[in-house]
């Protein structure tokens, strides 16, 4: 970067945006010219935003010309804070300064890394940065090593946390002044200058501290386009606009306003729209300057400590809480060690707030201090009032109209006639099932994929039964399946039952890794006897169609999103084949295990297969009762649908073959209590206690005190 003021670094922050230094640039409307270390030629630019030179927001923004020369950054940037008063934040910087230069060779860059202090520097709301190998040798003449440094971005790991402004005097050159990017972000013309010029609108920052515990999908900055229709419904793309719900955002605004910890508990069936909800509390905290984390599903608890420290205002938000129990214990911990003198609240969203909930709060002394006064509110229907729901499924499909042509291959519809004339469902005023958010948009999406050339067989748009809705855009979901398959080889030589067969296999049980993925696909009859080359090939073609949002050493593919299309289509793979699980369970692990009978009970929960799927599920908990039996319990303290796990115990403990010492292992399963197998637990302790008494009679010294202890169980129960 060359200004009128002299030569500075730059960091693209943007398709032509450019983040550098007011000093460097001067004033807004100055033009300069942008280079690349190690490139030919450079690039005129102009300054659209600047600071104040030497001041506290000592920054600037150049709007680089349209010029071949320019190289833009390959994808977005994520802006960040350090959170807490951990010291010793690593931290580096980029750039072209005087110490890396020689006379006659081009110009040279330097990384240099350090680390950041929160209490340097924070009177004069700088960051400053302590340099690990300092500029040895300079001449003592007043000159700067670190001249020509000026405007390069400071990174803590993925996050831009400020850029540098000067050599900070005394320091002897081993420390830098960097400009916080809290700092920048505290100017709307700053915000807006960013907008407007293809850096993203980012609203609020993230804690550096706690980038490896948060869940990548949840920034829209961060989540790549969509690779199907579907991946628009996700909470996280926020696609249709937030409505309703304002006395509960009402509620919730004031309860974080309350200071000190607070934990709050919102359930209700899939789709009621609590992620949503929890999406938009946090686009309201974060700007006013809150930290919203939202941990990673397989972050474990004692990462989860780090919370401990943070040092400004703080929202968790836990989605699924009834399957993450030890995360909820240890943020509890967290909470219990927290200084409080900021806020620290923990959202719970959960389908359910039956027993798991019961037993999360009085795991502990620190949980029933902290979560037994816990609100807990049920979320009713959004669309609860028919006269609405016209105007929220119009608003719904101009919304969705809008960013379809993001999707590959619908960018040529006009998606915007396709919005103003579709008709509403004729039954979307009586038909209670539209009351449920998801229902209505997932509604307007398959109305609005009907009208184009490609339509799936079965049916135009609003003409179908809205319980039927799930499959309207499974239909159109399978077009990306068939072209994607048919681009990578795959088909004609497997066919497309079989990879919707390994769908629904990825979506019950997941897998760890690749090689965890290819442990899954060789469980399945259907690909077997594939070639190891051939089950990878199943592997990428997943992981292109639902790109996974984790480490490179993570979990190989995404999800198939929301949550209810994917139960929908695990649904009709388990309905077509009621053996089909079993093939999933010979050398599953506990997680798997777990997941695949929560997957499994909620799609059995799907009123379209008319409790078939509840049967196939007790008939599957009873042929592996010594495998799943521990799991059983579990997950029929956590599911929104237990009957088929408790009509398996039932059955379990009933059956003469079932042997005694099966039966207690299963007994010790079960929680201290538990209202929904209350009546499954005393069963199973009278049989026990039947046995013992059995033996005791003939066997008296041996078994007299197994007796009485299986009495105590009984009374117990």
């Amino acid at each position: 970067m060359t200004g009128p003021k002299g030569a500075g670094s730059g960091y693209a922050v943007g398709a032509r945006l450019v983040l550098t230094s007011a000093h460097v640039t001067g004033p807004a409307g100055v033009r300069v010219q942008v280079f690349h270390p190690g490139g030919d030629g450079s690039a005129g630019g102009t300054v659209v935003w600047a600071g104040i030179p030497g001041g506290r927001d000592d920054a600037s923004l150049v709007l680089v010309d349209d010029s071949p020369n320019w190289r833009p950054p390959a994808g977005p940037v994520l802006w960040g804070r350090p959170d807490t008063k951990r010291p010793g934040t690593p931290c580096e910087t980029w750039g072209v300064p005087d110490e890396a230069q020689r006379p006659g060779r081009p110009v040279e860059a330097a990384h240099v890394h350090g680390e950041v202090n929160p209490g340097s520097g924070f009177v004069g709301n700088q960051y400053v940065m302590d340099l690990r190998t300092p500029a040895a040798g300079w001449p003592g003449d007043g000159t700067s090593p670190w001249s020509g440094l000026s405007g390069a971005a400071v990174f803590c790991d993925r996050y831009l946390t400020g850029v540098v402004a000067s050599d900070r005097q005394h320091s002897d050159h081993g420390q830098l002044n960097v400009v916080p990017s809290y700092v920048l972000h505290h100017d709307p013309a700053f915000r807006t200058a960013l907008a407007d010029h293809g850096g993203g609108a980012q609203v609020g920052l993230e804690a550096v501290e706690f980038q490896d515990l948060a869940d990548p999908t949840i920034r829209p900055a961060a989540r790549s386009a969509p690779v199907t229709p579907a991946a628009l419904l996700e909470a996280g793309r926020q696609t249709v606009p937030f409505h309703g719900r304002e006395d509960l955002i009402s509620q919730l605004e004031g309860w974080c306003g309350q200071g000190g910890f607070g934990a709050w508990l919102l359930h209700g069936p899939g789709g009621q729209g609590k992620t949503r909800l929890a999406h938009h509390l946090a686009h309201l905290l974060t700007a006013r300057g809150w930290t919203v984390l939202w941990p990673r599903a397989d972050a474990r608890p004692d990462q989860l400590l780090e919370v401990r420290r943070a040092a400004k205002p703080l929202l968790v938000v836990l989605d699924y809480a009834e399957t993450r129990p030890s995360q909820l214990t240890a943020l509890v911990e967290a909470a219990a060690e927290h200084p409080r003198t900021s806020p620290l609240k923990l959202l719970l969203l959960a389908r359910t707030a039956g027993d798991w909930w019961q037993q999360a709060s009085t795991a502990t002394r620190q949980a029933e201090d902290l979560l037994t006064t816990a609100p807990t509110n049920f979320l009713v229907p959004l669309e609860d009032e028919p006269d609405l729901r016209v105007g929220h499924y119009r608003d719904a499909a101009h919304a969705l109209a809008g960013t379809l042509p993001m999707v590959p291959g619908l960018a040529v519809h006009d998606w915007t006639t396709a919005a103003t004339t579709l008709q509403p469902p004729r039954n979307l005023g009586e038909d209670d099932a539209y009351g449920n958010a998801l229902t209505l948009h997932m509604t307007a999406l398959a109305d609005l994929l009907d009208t184009t050339p490609m339509k799936p067989a079965g049916g135009t748009g609003g003409e179908g039964d809205v319980r039927d809705v799930e499959d309207r855009l499974l239909g159109h979901e399978a077009r990306y399946w068939q072209s994607s398959a048919t681009a990578r080889g795959l088909t004609p030589g497997l066919g497309m039952d079989t990879l919707r067969t390994a769908l629904a296999a990825a979506h019950l049980t997941g897998a760890a890794d690749r090689e965890h993925a290819d442990l899954l696909w060789r469980r399945l009859s259907a690909l077997a006897d594939q070639p190891r080359d051939r089950r990878n090939q199943v592997t990428a073609w997943l992981a292109a169609l639902y790109p996974s949002t984790t480490s490179r050493n993570g979990p190989p593919w995404g999800a198939l999103q929301p949550d209810r299309l994917a139960e929908r289509h695990t649904g009709r793979a388990l309905d077509a084949d009621p053996y089909f699980a079993d093939q999933l369970l010979d050398g599953a692990d506990g997680p798997q295990v777990e997941q695949l009978l929560a997957v499994y009970s909620r799609a059995a929960a799907h009123p379209s297969f008319r409790d078939r799927l509840g049967t196939h599920l007790t008939d599957l908990c009873i042929r592996h009762h010594q495998q799943l039996s521990p799991h059983i319990v579990t997950t029929a303290t956590r599911t929104d649908n237990s009957s088929p796990f408790t009509n398996a115990l039932d059955t379990i403990c009933a059956d003469p073959a079932t042997t005694l010492d099966a039966l207690t292992t299963l007994y010790d399963s079960f929680p201290r209590a538990s209202h929904r197998l209350a009546s499954t637990a005393a069963r199973l302790a009278t049989t026990i206690t039947g046995h013992y008494r059995t033996l005791a009679e003939a066997n008296p010294d041996a078994y007299l005190p197994d007796l009485a202890r299986s009495l105590n169980s009984l009374s117990t129960r």
